[in-house]
Formats: structure tokens, sequence, C-alpha cells
């Protein structure tokens, strides 16, 4: 008898699982136009290559005075150029890209003892992981990614329940919600190394994220602060949104990216409800615009004339591309939809730059910190990184 419903559960597994992937079609010439995406992305790539000071790693331009902004290895975003460049040269063979890549992973290599920020994942996990894939040959980047494992795991209080992202003054302990993303880098060293003092840190941190940082509709606070002595609740704020109170793009963004991260991890079916939570609060919210591309906050003054943010629309969509190869086959229909439309409109004049233009970066109209009027309405790293992981989650799902 158990043999029987093994093999009867086995059987509509995969009949499920046949059908969810029967319903995963593109739409007529989007294949097409996202190779020419990353083609087109391959020759923007070689132009920023091109433009930027040998030790320095691009954060944006600026097209109305044609400048250029940098920063060095210990910025956030120090990581998405060279795992961009890295995605481009696997998927393009351009030499060029390549050589750059390794150029900046340098660089880049020394922040693998920094402890003074949470964003190693962002920094170090992206570029690195990336490589190990496309350069096997070279072991050194496993040590890397441990010894930056390592840097990570010394921001966790057991106290809090969770890896402090912000230094800030003595007594509080603030956690973004852009935190969850580096979560991934902790998951991998357990999985290398075998020591799961650092997979416990990150489902501990995903577990306090998840009782304290979520209202009831499943949209995200961007910063909680917690008393570092008793791991209270202090105030739940904002520093890059509209207001306390609203829903900062890419922080739901992070919020969906995170949590579906985490499910693929540990297979909590929490994780995965709470993804799947964030994603019907983004795709069904009454001031989504009609081809996707959320305004920067969904509470923005203004709008319908505030700013766009391309860099929240491409995380979005590279978690749903992801997300729906967890869910039935009707919710991943859904999630594969909007992820298909929101990539043809980033494939539109309105946000891709034309070769040559926009200083090198792929997509304009990103916004980085607008109450603080940095990067804003300007091309961003990040941006170009999720949207290149959109197509290729897009071109892998499209391929089964």
């Amino acid at each position: 008898m158990k043999k029987w419903f093994l093999i009867f559960f086995v059987f509509s597994a995969l009949f499920a699982t046949a059908q969810k992937l029967t319903a995963i079609r593109p739409i007529k010439g989007m294949v097409r136009l996202l190779e020419k995406d990353l083609a087109d992305a391959a020759t923007q790539y070689a132009v920023l290559a091109k433009a930027r000071p040998a030790d320095k790693f691009p954060k944006t331009f600026f097209p109305s005075t044609g400048a250029y902004e940098f920063s060095n290895s210990g910025w956030w975003c120090s990581g998405f150029y060279p795992a961009t460049l890295l995605a481009l040269y696997q998927e393009t063979s351009a030499g060029e890209l390549g050589t750059e890549a390794l150029r900046m992973l340098e660089l880049l290599k020394k922040e693998q003892y920094n402890s003074g920020t949470h964003d190693l994942g962002f920094m170090m996990y992206c570029p690195f992981s990336a490589a190990k894939k496309v350069f096997p040959a070279e072991k050194s980047y496993d040590s890397i990614l441990m010894n930056s494992a390592r840097s990570l795991a010394t921001r966790f209080d057991p106290k809090v329940g969770c890896i402090k992202s912000w230094n800030s003054k003595e007594g509080d302990f603030l956690v973004i919600i852009d935190n969850m993303m580096n979560l991934e880098l902790l998951f991998w060293a357990t999985k290398y190394s075998g020591d799961s003092s650092f997979y416990k840190m990150a489902v501990t941190h995903a577990n306090t994220t998840l009782l304290n940082h979520f209202r009831p509709d499943h949209s995200s606070y961007h910063v909680v602060n917690y008393n570092r002595e008793t791991g209270a609740v202090q105030k739940k704020q904002t520093a890059q949104g509209a207001a306390d109170s609203s829903a900062w793009a890419r922080g739901q963004a992070w919020g969906l990216y995170g949590y579906t991260m985490a499910y693929r991890e540990t297979k909590d079916p929490r994780y995965l409800q709470q993804a799947k939570d964030i994603a019907a609060f983004i795709l069904h919210h009454p001031r989504l615009p009609a081809d996707n591309i959320p305004y920067w906050d969904f509470d923005a003054p203004g709008i319908p004339g505030a700013l766009r943010d391309a860099s929240a629309a491409a995380i979005i969509s590279s978690a749903l591309l992801e997300l729906l190869e967890y869910t039935d086959s009707a919710t991943a229909q859904q999630y594969f939809k909007h992820a298909e439309k929101t990539l043809q409109v980033l494939s539109t004049p309105a946000y891709k730059a034309a070769p040559g233009k926009n200083g090198g970066f792929i997509l304009m109209h990103g916004v980085g910190h607008n109450p603080n009027n940095t990067e804003v309405d300007v091309p961003l790293t990040y941006a170009d990184y999720y949207f290149v992981e959109a197509i290729e989650r897009y071109l892998s799902v499209t391929s089964k």
C-alpha cells in the first residue's frame, strides 16, 4: 500500500510540474528581445569599463551633465558591477568583459575582512559566487566567501536576533529590510563548511524580521530600531521611503526577493507564505502603474506624477521568476506574466538606454535615496544587475 501511495505521490508531483511548465510560454518575440537586451548590455558595459578610473567602481551617471560618480570597493554596491560583467561574459563570451570582471574582483577581494558593513552579501556573494561558476578552477573564491561570511557574522546579536545593518548611537540596533538579501552568504557558508552557526544566524534574522518588519497588509517598514540590550523594538521608521508608514518600493522588492531566497535555502513554509503575501501586496496594489514599473514609494506624494523606480521593477521581476517555481500553476502563471510584462517595458526606449548612451549603464530611471536627493532618476548598478538576472531567469524558465 505504501509503495503504491509513493508512486502516486511522485506521479502527481511530476504531473503538477509538467502542468506548470506547460503554462509558462513566452509571448511571440520575447526571447529574441531579451537575447538582444543581453547583447546590447554587453556593448554598454564595454563602454562603462572604459569610462571608469582604474581603481574605482561605477556608481551612477548623470545624463544632464555627462558626469559619472564612482566609489571605492567599500561602497555597498561595489559587487554589482563585476557580478553583471560575469553574467554578460557568460551569456555573450565577450572576452574583454571577463578580463574586466577579474580585474574588479582583485580590487574587491580585500572587503572579505570588512566587518563594518552588513552588505557583504551584495558586495561579495553576488560577484564571487558568480565567479565560482564562470571560473571553477579558481579555488580562492571559496575562502574569500568564507571570510566574508565570518565578517558578516560578527554583526549578529543573539539578544536582538538580527544582524546589525547600520552603525548608530549607543543603545540603538538598526535593521533594514534590505538585510534579508545578505543572508544568502550565510546559507552558502553552512553548505560549504558544514558549520551550522551561519545557517542558524540567517534563520534567526529571517524569523525576527518576519515578526517585526511587516504590517498586517504585508507591506514592510524600511527600518526597525531595536534596543541593543533587551532586543525590544524601539521604533519602526524609514530612511529612504516617503514616510515611516509608507511602502518604499525597493524595500518591498528586497522583502519579496529575500523571503523567496530564504524559502529556497530552508524550505520553511512560513517564508514561502511571506513571499507570496508580499507578491500579492505588490501585484494587486491600486497604485501600481499599468506598466508594472512602481513609483519609488507606493505612497509617494505627487502620484501619478511621482518618479518611477526601474531598480525596484527589476528586483521584483527577478524574484517572481524564482518564486513561481514554488507555487501552483495558476499562481506561477500570474507571476510569470507580471515579470514578462515588466521586462518587456524595461526593454523599451523609455527605460533601456540606447547603445553608447547613459554612460554605458543599461537601464535609466532608478531612484536611490529620494529623501536625501542622491541618485535620483539616474542609472544604478543594482538595477542593471537584477535586470540581467531577471532576463537569465526568464530564459531559463521558458526553456524548460
